[in-house]
């Protein structure tokens, strides 16, 4: 089965074709960040008109690399919520006009799980192994932060999920709090390489719960940096830049064995763009006594790759389709 799909949840626009789940035929996106970065954030009116500039072009260079026509297509599968809406729009629209011009079905995809299914994409299995389940899955991004126990395709039970901030959200705030520049993440790490010593920052452990929350941890970081004069100083920011992420971490990998444990889990799959961050992946690999699935990075951050093989792997029994199918930008897993 070859299925295209459509990737626009946020500030990327993507499209790709994948057959039966694993064998990427071809996966192009176009990225916004030199874009957003001049205002140290996403701005969602900029990233749906530029959606509306790149999709027909991304849609055309995918059908190239892959060598097929629309015809060749037996599925469309796009990115239907969590994400900003106007980003949303303009990908839902799209791929239901693909739909209807070619005759072909339609399949809605949650963002979320199609991170997921970037372990899939890179660590590939037949649709009916389900060695790795139960699959303890840790999805770490600009926007969303959970812990969700995966017992087959498609079904998962969430264990703990963030309060407040994000993860990622937490990374550009704290970057932005530093001075370091757009987007938090990978300044952030860049930053850390540098440092002599870590600034001790607190952990917000929130007992007998899976949940997160990294609010009181930014406003740690604040008063830090107002007390102590970090910024400009590059041998302090870099500190500061390795504590923060040291903290962030250490709760991340933490929670996720304890729960893998607690649960029985087969294996760890981590993913989302946080997933990125090598000082995350490689305590997490270290710490962990059951196998952690990491994506390639290019798989952590958005594409329309992870949305295909969701789409394959999940099926349609669940997803919606046709033509009434709308965006629901807050949509959870």
């Amino acid at each position: 089965m070859k299925i295209l799909a459509i990737e626009t949840s946020c500030d990327e626009t993507a499209a790709a074709v994948v057959e039966n789940g694993t064998l990427i035929l071809s996966n192009v996106v176009a990225s916004q960040i030199d874009i957003h970065r001049r205002y140290g954030g996403i701005v969602p009116e900029v990233a749906s008109r530029q959606h509306m500039l790149s999709m027909v072009p991304v849609y055309e260079e995918a059908l190239h690399v892959a060598g097929l026509s629309l015809h060749d297509i037996d599925r469309v599968a796009v990115t239907y919520g969590p994400g900003l809406a106007g980003s949303l729009l303009v990908g839902v629209n799209f791929a239901k006009a693909l739909a209807v011009a070619g005759g072909i079905p339609l399949s809605g995809v949650n963002h979320m799980e199609g991170h997921v299914y970037a372990n899939w994409l890179a660590f590939p299995i037949e649709a009916d192994d389900t060695s790795r389940f139960p699959c303890l899955c840790l999805i770490v991004s600009g926007g969303h932060t959970e812990l969700q126990l995966m017992t087959g395709h498609g079904q998962y039970e969430l264990l703990g999920r963030t309060r407040d901030d994000a993860a990622g959200e937490a990374f550009d705030k704290a970057a932005r709090l530093l001075e370091l520049g757009y987007p938090g993440g990978p300044v952030i790490e860049k930053a850390a390489i540098r440092a002599n010593d870590s600034l001790v920052l607190p952990r917000a452990w929130l007992k007998g719960t899976y949940d997160f929350s990294f609010s009181g941890l930014k406003t740690a970081l604040w008063h830090k940096v107002n007390r102590e004069e970090i910024v400009g100083n590059p041998q302090l920011t870099a500190n500061a830049a390795a504590g923060f992420q040291e903290a962030v971490v250490d709760v991340l990998v933490r929670k996720t064995i304890d729960a893998a444990e607690e649960h029985g889990a087969a294996c760890i799959s981590l993913s989302g763009g946080v997933a990125a961050n090598s000082h995350l992946r490689d305590k997490l690999t270290k710490n962990s006594p059951i196998k952690v699935l990491a994506p390639p990075l290019s798989f952590c951050t958005d594409n329309a790759a992870m949305i295909a093989a969701c789409s394959y792997f999940s099926g349609t029994t669940s997803s919606p389709g046709g033509p009434e199918l709308d965006v629901l930008p807050g949509l959870s897993l």
